[in-house]
């Protein structure tokens, strides 16, 4: 896997700003508010930063989160897991295993068989049917 390094500039000229904020910034967009989080079309989540396949759509399921929810990514090297203590708990962070952009968190309140909830900003994703 061939990873992508890019300055916060470069990074700032590929994407709009919403998708700098989440991506490279680790912010979160409101829960209900964005585009995939009622969509159940075929196809492929990827990052939005570098294309890089994440989740399928059979793995998406309805949280009620407000945020695009999977039960697991395509393979578990496609992304990369690691500690967030921001807001004073520890988290699960869920980055792009190739451009290392922040996705969302990972929790283990899911469906079976895996029991866990990936709940990724819409904005980190693009769909590819």
């Amino acid at each position: 896997m061939h990873k992508i390094y890019k300055t916060d500039e470069e990074w700032q000229k590929s994407l709009s700003p919403e998708q700098f904020y989440i991506l490279r910034q680790k912010g979160t967009e409101p829960p209900f508010s964005g585009l995939y989080n009622q969509h159940y079309t075929q196809g492929t989540y990827v990052c939005a930063a570098c294309a890089h396949p994440l989740f399928a759509s059979e793995a998406k399921f309805d949280s009620g989160s407000g945020w695009p929810s999977f039960s697991e990514p395509i393979s578990h090297n496609q992304v990369l897991q690691k500690e967030d203590w921001t807001l004073g708990m520890c988290r699960t962070e869920v980055l792009c295993a190739v451009c290392e952009s922040h996705l969302g968190h990972v929790f283990s309140d899911g469906p079976p068989p895996t029991g866990l909830r990936y709940c990724i900003n819409s904005t980190a994703l693009k769909f590819i049917a």
